[in-house]
C-alpha cells in the first residue's frame, strides 16, 4: 500500500506564493501547517482549505523575526505528535532604500527572518528527516540572489545565501532520503512589493511581474522531481544565467536601474 501524503509546513502561508503553494499541497491531499503573522488570514485560509479538501490544517500565528520563534514552534509540532515531511521555508520581507538610510532594526530583521530563522528551521526539522530517511524542503530565493542589489542590499544578499546554502546542503544530503530544492522567482505579483517599498520601482511598473499561482505550480513541480534550483519564466532563467556571466560592476549598475522608482 502507498504511504499517506505526510504534513507540510509552510511559512508565510497567509498570502502570495505561500498560499498558492498551500493550495497545491491540501489538493494533494497533504495535512498543512501554515505560519504566518496574521491569525486572522491564517483562520480563514485553514477554514477553506479545510473545507474544501477535507484536510487537517493546523495553524501558527508566529513572527518568525523573533529569535525564539522556530525553536518554539518546533517543540509544539513535536509535543503535538506532528512529523513534518515537508517543509516550505517561504517567509521573507525586503525594505528599499540606501542601506545607510534604512533603520538598523529593519536590516536585522531581514537577516533574522530570511537567513538565520530559514536556517534554524531547516536544521530543526532535517533531523527527523534524516532519522526517517525521507523529506523535502523547499527554501524560497529569489533572482535576486544572483546579483548584487543596490537599494535593497541587505535583501539581496540574504538571498544569496538562501541559494548557496541551500545548493550545498542538496549536495550533503544526495542519497539520504532528503532533497533540497530552491525556488528563485523573479519579480511576482505578491503583498512584498507594497511591504518593501518598492513597488513603484522599474521591476515592478515595466517589467510584468509573474502571478503568485504560476511560480508556485513551477516551485511545487520542482520539490517533487526533487530537482536543486528551479527559477520559473523562460525570461528569468535567462536573466540569472546572464548575470554569472557578465562584468560585476555592470550587473550591479542594471540591478540599481531596474529597482529605482518610476513616475
Amino acid at each position: 500500500m502507498n504511504a499517506p501524503p505526510s504534513t507540510a509546513l509552510i511559512t508565510g502561508a497567509s498570502g502570495g506564493i505561500g498560499y498558492e503553494l498551500a493550495k497545491l499541497f491540501a489538493k494533494a491531499h497533504h495535512n498543512l501547517v501554515l505560519v504566518a503573522r496574521n491569525a486572522p488570514r491564517l483562520a480563514q485560509v485553514a477554514n477553506e482549505l479545510q473545507r474544501q479538501f477535507g484536510i487537517t490544517v493546523r495553524t501558527f500565528a508566529l513572527d518568525l523575526t523573533e529569535p525564539a520563534a522556530p525553536q518554539s514552534l518546533f517543540e509544539q509540532l513535536q509535543s503535538a505528535g506532528i512529523d513534518i515531511g515537508i517543509l516550505v521555508n517561504n517567509a521573507g520581507y525586503g525594505r528599499f532604500g540606501e542601506f545607510a538610510e534604512v533603520p538598523l532594526e529593519e536590516s536585522l530583521g531581514q537577516i533574522q527572518l530570511n537567513v538565520t530563522g530559514l536556517t534554524e528551521l531547516t536544521k530543526l526539522f532535517l533531523g527527523p528527516m534524516l532519522e526517517r530517511r525521507s523529506g523535502k524542503i523547499m527554501n524560497v530565493a529569489s533572482t535576486a540572489g544572483f546579483q548584487p542589489g543596490p537599494l535593497m542590499a541587505v535583501y539581496y544578499a540574504t538571498k544569496a545565501y538562501v541559494i548557496s546554502f541551500s545548493e550545498a546542503l542538496a549536495n550533503e544530503l544526495d542519497g539520504k532520503g532528503v532533497t533540497v530544492t530552491c525556488l528563485c522567482p523573479g519579480a511576482t505579483e505578491t503583498g512584498f512589493a507594497g511591504r518593501a517599498g518598492n513597488d513603484e520601482s522599474r521591476l515592478f511598473k515595466k517589467l510584468r511581474p509573474m502571478d503568485a499561482k504560476t511560480v508556485a505550480r513551477a516551485g511545487y513541480r520542482g520539490l517533487l522531481k526533487g530537482k536543486t534550483l528551479v527559477i520559473p519564466g523562460f525570461r528569468n532563467w535567462l536573466v540569472a544565467e546572464s548575470i554569472r556571466v557578465s562584468p560585476r560592476k555592470v550587473v550591479t549598475a542594471i540591478s540599481r536601474w531596474v529597482s529605482e522608482k518610476v513616475e
